[in-house]
């Protein structure tokens, strides 16, 4: 094969990809890489990407084969592959489902046609402790109770099991999609929701009922939901991340769905009802009196034969309810995310406990087509004040973040947009209270944190939406689950460290697509020559994968009166 030394990838032996930013055909390499390589960093002029196990087998399990893999490095890279690539990749591919989990009349069996390697498995202390009585030369007996760990066991020694041992039907629930909602609007699933649903489901094939849709802040992934719900025809558990986005659900179930009101409950910490589709938090869940308590609230797996259980925001699900999901793999289960990234590093349990990724869309991709808001993404760089300057050079090391984090110059370009946009529906958002309040203070605006009453969170949204409230402040509340469709401007003062979920999350608040063809504008204010400046360049990472670039401004060129934002401030919508 012919390789063009023009193209952007430099693909290298220890599983790496360099990506030449500035080459002509940068975007189309990122888009063919990015469903089965992970970023690792993304400075200036060269991203590097890498080749996971992980990142392999979840392309595999959403079709990639291994030859189209070899075949899109080849397509874009500068050189010849490294000779051990092209074997590294199909070995590690090929280990997805060379172990297999199958119903068997007294349970559950382990299926393994390569003898040698069941026999080495066999072997392996994480695995063997959950195999039961030998069937044949090729499969153990499998106790249904250790289906969840024994998927972890196998995923940890590198051979993740394909399961198709199928689910227990749960209790059925008549559900059909309208085509008028109750607020007396058109309603059409669109062709990526639609798809999502249906691969998921696999029409009731054991190769569907269990994975993870991957897809954008604002593309609707709570629609994915409503339709997976319509194709199962099950009661369903779906699990949330707050109160606010329980509501959500619980408006959007009753609009878009023939369910009746007595059909679709709470169980939160304000109510504990019970119904057909029943809506909880992760809160309430994993809520117990005491750390050496038992998890009063897991009762509500088992009160009712639930069909499906869903899972909003699966990269923030807590330890506790994977525990608790490795024991129900006999229900089918749905994980809806932005990203699979998670900051605790628990992928593998994802994948293994909630399902293979099945379905993903590039957020460039739903951009062009008009699904969400075309973006720009905006670093302003803040100097520290002198008088601040020595007391963050002799703070303790884990005090120093925060001291960048709340730098008070961020005060005065919060002003200057507030400003500039004063027009818009502007959200401020941050993780430290103390910064928060002095904004709100200065800038006489309302204030959502934790220990907001739900009625008051409520009323300021639902003000936000009529335009009655146009710039509102909010703390991590803010990170998810918030439908301000109409919100255009997002100005992030702090964050959690390096989380680059929060920021793709944040992102997300922003993206819902403008009736106008407004373009969204996320700022994110960062203290040089700190480790603000460090974390940021790791929050970034996700999004650089999706095809964003931030532009970076200088703190002192934004408060000049001549200072503009590029692009332009409108764009088609396709």
């Amino acid at each position: 094969m012919n390789y063009d030394p023009t193209n952007p990838l430099i693909v290298q032996g220890d599983r790496s990809i360099l990506v030449e930013v500035d080459n002509p055909r940068y975007s189309e390499a990122r888009d063919a890489l990015a469903p089965f390589a992970e970023l690792e960093k993304s400075p200036e002029h060269i991203h590097t990407y890498r080749l996971t196990p992980l990142s392999l087998w979840n392309a595999a399990a959403a079709g990639l084969s291994a030859a189209r893999m070899i075949e899109v490095l080849q397509k874009y890279s500068k050189f010849p592959l490294p000779t051990n690539l092209a074997p590294d990749i199909s070995e590690t591919v090929s280990r997805y489902g060379r172990v297999r989990l199958e119903r068997h009349e007294r349970g559950l069996r382990l299926l393994c046609t390569d003898r040698p390697l069941l026999e080495e498995l066999a072997r392996q202390a994480k695995v063997r402790q959950y195999l039961g009585e030998r069937l044949d030369e090729v499969s153990f007996l499998i106790d249904p109770a250790f289906r969840g760990v024994l998927k972890q066991a196998l995923i940890a020694v590198g051979y993740p099991a394909e399961d198709l041992a199928g689910y227990t039907e749960g209790a059925a629930l008549p559900i059909n999609l309208r085509q008028i909602t109750r607020a007396g609007l058109p309603f059409v699933v669109r062709d990526y929701q639609k798809d999502s649903a249906e691969i998921f489901h696999a029409g009731g094939d054991v190769r569907g009922g269990s994975g993870v849709i991957v897809l954008p802040c604002g593309a609707g992934k709570t629609i994915v939901g409503i339709a997976a719900m319509a194709q199962v025809q099950r009661n369903t558990l779906v699990l949330t991340t707050s109160i606010t986005a329980v509501k959500q659900w619980h408006r959007e179930i009753l609009d878009k769905t023939d369910l009746n009101d007595d059909q679709v409950a709470e169980y939160t910490g304000e109510t504990k009802e019970i119904a057909p589709v029943t809506l909880a938090t992760y809160q309430i869940l994993t809520h117990r009196a005491d750390k050496n308590d038992e998890f009063p609230h897991f009762k509500l797996f088992d009160q009712r034969d639930w069909g499906l259980i869903v899972y909003d925001e699966v990269h923030l699900l807590p330890a506790p309810v994977f525990r608790v999901t490795a024991q129900i793999q006999a229900r089918r289960r749905l994980g809806l995310t932005a990203t699979l990234v998670r900051e605790d590093g628990r992928e593998e349990d994802v994948f293994s406990l909630i399902g293979p990724k099945k379905y993903d869309v590039p957020w460039r991709e739903l951009e062009s087509r008009g699904w969400i808001a075309e973006a720009t993404c905006s670093e302003i760089r803040v100097a520290l004040p002198e008088p601040l300057r020595m007391e963050y050079a002799v703070a303790e090391w884990r005090n120093k973040y925060r001291l960048a984090s709340e730098n008070p110059a961020k005060d005065d370009i919060v002003g200057r947009l507030l400003e500039r946009y004063q027009d818009k529906r502007v959200l401020i958002i941050g993780q430290y209270l103390k910064q928060l309040r002095t904004l709100s203070k200065r800038f006489d605006l309302p204030l959502i944190m934790g220990s907001t009453a739900n009625t008051e969170r409520e009323d300021l949204y639902n003000k936000f939406r009529k335009g009655e409230v146009r710039h509102l402040i909010l703390s991590k509340v803010g990170n998810f689950a918030i439908d301000l469709p109409d919100a255009n401007v997002l100005i992030q003062v702090s964050g959690t460290f390096g989380s680059r979920q929060e920021e793709a999350q944040r992102l997300g608040r922003i993206l819902r697509p403008k009736t106008n063809g407004e373009i969204a504008h996320f700022y994110s204010l960062v203290t040089r020559d700190t480790r603000e400046l460090d974390f940021a360049h790791h929050r970034q990472l996700f999004l650089t994968e999706q095809g964003y670039s931030y532009n970076i401004a200088d703190g002192s060129e934004v408060l000049e009166e001549s200072w503009s934002v590029s692009p332009p401030e409108t764009a088609n919508v396709g």
